[in-house]
């Protein structure tokens, strides 16, 4: 069984996958997001597919009072088009996996500054942040859900 850890960015989906024994995530690189969030999706799926993903957890960015604002509303219907665009697919006859997995959404509070703090603690400087803090914020995501499944 893999878990797939995914934080959604404006440039680019940063993505986690676990190991099989589901204590640990790693990274698995970044999706970029141009104009067309369905290739963004298309993308994800490919993981999904070729991982054999049982789980997608996904960031849900609340503020700091724990409202939902406009990105926690914007990872609710990406998490939702994931279902549906993949559901469309396995109807169809085009998907490897027979089911679409369990989606959930975490709260991510504060994701980002935890990446950014493992990656300075990794001894990598600030400016090679950018291309890398998505997915290490999608590994803090998968490694809080892992924890929290124990």
């Amino acid at each position: 069984m893999v878990w797939l850890g995914v934080d959604l960015g404006d440039a680019r989906v940063g993505l986690a996958l676990s190991d099989p024994e589901l204590t640990l995530a790693h990274p698995a690189g970044n999706v970029r997001v141009f104009g067309d969030s369905f290739q963004a999706l298309d993308d994800v799926i490919g993981v999904i597919e070729d991982e054999s993903v049982e789980r997608v957890v996904v960031g849900l960015p609340l503020q700091l009072d724990g409202t939902e604002g406009k990105s926690a509303k914007k990872a609710r219907r990406w998490a939702a088009n994931l279902a549906r665009r993949m559901q469309d697919y396995i109807d169809a006859g085009e998907c490897a996996v027979a089911q679409v997995p369990d989606i959930m959404l975490l709260d991510e509070r504060l994701t980002t500054v935890s990446a950014h703090r493992q990656l300075n603690e990794a001894q990598i400087s600030g400016r090679k942040h950018r291309p890398v803090v998505d997915q290490q914020s999608a590994v803090v995501i998968l490694q809080s859900a892992l924890d929290a499944n124990e």
